[in-house]
């Protein structure tokens, strides 16, 4: 398979035109708190705030509402383990186009709940995102769906790249950009802007270690699978994407991995001292920031908070009730 075109920086300024009457700016704040814990000028972009919780929604306006008429008498179909299939239900909802979206066996509960409020049709099918994904890719083969890929789609990694446009419009002095990565297509956004706006930008991916796939395939410019044992399901991937990896191969600065227990802490950090609810995906990149503060240590950062949509369960685990 050969991954489409990647998008430019015209891309993004249509996509921002596009999904400009439907979804406003997100903030881009900094925490004093933050701050003093990594020496940096700390500035979250808090996707977040989206309608959904989570950035993806940027790049589901995006492509949907650029569907065919006869795409959108199709239907669309996606996989994921929450936020894609959340932005493609609010796209769907949005543009009167019906959507369904597979899911592992145990996906996160509200995510779930959110995407059938949305209209989606929700199919439980795996162990994880990947076995939903190779299901979801026959079923839209068999039914004739529109497969909108939670990576390989220029219209969507145009449409999540809004979000540093937005940035740097803020704040044009922003010295690094770290994203987490799960499929890769917030880091390659942030390369496809950031490069085209000041190339000396330094941006960097972030993954876990227990779900490695994407930091490999960087690695080893060339696609690999890998383990999935993240409990952070917005990094949970055990293969690569072609389109995005194009991308981060050719302009991504670097690319780290960071523990499991580091994840745990930086969510805890994350709505301790931003007062935000935030989800362990969206926690990477102040964990990446945290395990090397000298590298960072004076200059202006910006960190991607890409959701927060955790669950009831997950808080709890954060903070476990003492026994006496």
């Amino acid at each position: 398979m050969t991954a489409p075109p990647a998008p430019d920086l015209a891309d993004v300024l249509a996509a921002r035109q596009r999904i400009a009457p439907y979804l406003r700016p997100t903030p881009l704040y900094r925490y004093p708190a933050l701050d003093a814990m990594t020496g940096a000028q700390v500035w979250v972009k808090h996707e977040n705030h989206q309608p959904v919780g989570a950035f993806k929604v940027r790049g589901g306006v995006s492509l949907i509402g650029q569907l065919t008429a006869d795409e959108r008498r199709r239907g669309v179909i996606a996989a994921s383990t929450g936020n894609h299939g959340q932005s493609v239900a609010y796209a769907a909802d949005l543009f009167g186009v019906r959507a369904v979206i597979c899911v592992p066996e145990r996906a996160n509960p509200v995510k779930v709940e959110s995407m059938r409020a949305l209209g989606a049709e929700v199919v439980f099918h795996g162990r994880d995102f990947d076995a939903a994904r190779e299901y979801c890719e026959k079923q839209a083969t068999e039914h004739g769906y529109r497969y909108f890929h939670s990576g390989d789609e220029p219209l969507h990694i145009a449409g999540v790249a809004t979000y540093t446009l937005e940035i740097l419009e803020a704040r044009p002095g922003i010295e690094a950009i770290v994203v987490p990565v799960g499929g890769g297509s917030g880091a390659a956004g942030a390369c496809v802007v950031a490069k085209a706006v000041r190339p000396s930008i330094e941006v960097i991916g972030v993954q876990s270690e227990a779900a490695p796939a994407a930091y490999r395939s960087w690695r080893a410019r060339s696609l690999v699978e890998d383990t999935m044992g993240t409990f952070a399901e917005g990094l949970a991937t055990r293969t690569a994407f072609e389109l995005p990896q194009q991308i981060m191969w050719e302009r991504l600065d670097d690319f780290v991995l960071v523990s499991d227990d580091a994840l745990r802490t930086a969510t805890r950090v994350m709505i301790e001292k931003t007062r935000n609810l935030v989800e362990p995906a969206g926690a990477a990149a102040l964990a990446a920031v945290l395990a090397a503060p000298e590298r960072f240590a004076g200059r202006q950062v910006a960190i991607i908070c890409s959701g927060g949509n955790i669950s009831p369960a997950q808080l709890l685990e954060l903070w476990p009730r003492e026994t006496a």
